[in-house]
């Protein structure tokens, strides 16, 4: 969900709105605008032009502090908020990563629905103490709208179906019972599949019954649903959901590793180590990483001059991406794709435990999109 309209910052985050947010408002405006003048009838027109636009307001504001909640509860656990996009159905925090765990994920997708409904809370006694105030309709019914609206909101997003709030608890659910984020993702992203064609499947018959409108809102959110459900499976186009996956899952565990006293001309005599990929981690003899070795820059030395050590030619460990086996594979994807020789090594307590590479993570990806058959099946 990317922004078309940019905003400002907020907190440190980029804040925009997606266009879908503009049709939502003026339709929805529009209708306010209608139902204001049909139900308080005789006020001058600049007061149905102030009570549309405090309405219009309230709902891009509620919407904000939607996303905002998302974006805070990620914050306090150590995800880095790049953004935050409002949109048709709230407002989206993009981080940079993801959850590390089940737990943690849980906490983040339930901030948003809580704002909107402690809004529809808020929101309601306004309008109940101004209705017991003697305030006039107008105003009363403008907050009894608002409060409505954020409800909805909150009820909505918090459908067990990806892309919604709602989806990613179903995916925290899974993942805590499964122990497989990547399956988790497909079950959620199935019932997001699911519940966006149901909702155009209604829409449609709405409209051919003749509600109009109805229908036509309903095919409009089904058709969000399954273009982001769709986007939550890399396979279709979307890979930032594998950035919440543990590196232990996707890296080439105990990967073979040169010692860095070995000389280039032992390297090339010793069948186990000779090259299956274009590059090799360097280890000294505590198997902690020392550097990498790429096959190009074996080739090149000369053979009078193999008795070069390995190290003399390899990349030097402090100009290779390292990360540890349980930090999310969020961390590293911008690395493996920038670095020269597309690796990133994986260590724990400074020894060498894992490699990954651009194929680990495309291998991730195909098992994930190949997962999606899964996703209707009980758990």
């Amino acid at each position: 969900m990317r922004a078309t309209l940019s905003a400002g910052r907020l907190a440190g985050a980029r804040v925009g709105a997606h266009w879908s947010v503009s049709v939502v408002v003026a339709v929805l405006a529009l209708g306010l605008a209608l139902r204001f003048r049909d139900a308080y009838p005789g006020r001058p027109g600049w007061v149905y032009v102030l009570a549309v636009a405090g309405c219009a307001a309230a709902l891009l504001l509620s919407l904000l502090a939607h996303g905002r909640g998302h974006a805070v509860a990620a914050r306090r656990r150590g995800v880095e908020v790049v953004d935050v996009t409002l949109w048709l159905l709230g407002g989206v925090a993009r981080m940079r990563g993801e959850a590390g765990s089940p737990a943690a994920e849980r906490r983040i997708a339930a901030a948003g629905p809580l704002v909107s409904a402690a809004l529809a809370v808020g929101f309601g006694l306004a309008a109940w103490a101004a209705a017991a105030g003697g305030a006039a309709g107008l105003p009363v019914e403008s907050l009894a709208w608002m409060s409505a609206v954020n409800a909805l909101l909150a009820a909505f997003t918090a459908l067990p179906a990806a892309p919604l709030d709602g989806g990613r608890l179903l995916r925290a659910a899974v993942w805590r019972r499964t122990g497989d984020p990547l399956h988790a993702t497909a079950v959620a992203s199935g019932a997001g599949l699911a519940l966006g064609w149901a909702l155009i499947g209604l829409g449609l018959y709405l409209v051919v019954a003749g509600l109009l409108l109805a229908g036509f809102w309903l095919v409009v959110l089904g058709w969000f649903v399954v273009a982001m459900a769709t986007g939550e499976v890399p396979g279709s186009g979307g890979r930032d959901v594998l950035a919440a996956v543990p590196v232990r899952q996707v890296m080439s565990a105990a990967p073979v590793a040169v010692p860095g006293s070995l000389t280039v001309g032992g390297l090339l005599a010793e069948p186990r180590l000779r090259f299956g990929d274009s590059a090799l981690p360097v280890v000294d003899g505590d198997r902690h990483p020392v550097g990498l070795l790429e096959r190009t820059a074996v080739e090149q030395v000369p053979e009078e001059g193999r008795g070069v050590p390995v190290a003399s030619v390899m990349i030097p460990v402090e100009a290779v991406p390292a990360v540890g086996p349980d930090e999310p594979l969020g961390v590293l994807l911008e690395a493996l794709e920038t670095n020269d020789a597309h690796r990133v090594l994986v260590v724990e307590q400074g020894r060498l435990v894992g490699l990954v590479t651009s194929a680990d993570v495309s291998r991730a990806a195909a098992r994930l999109a190949a997962s999606a058959s899964w996703r209707y099946r009980a758990f």
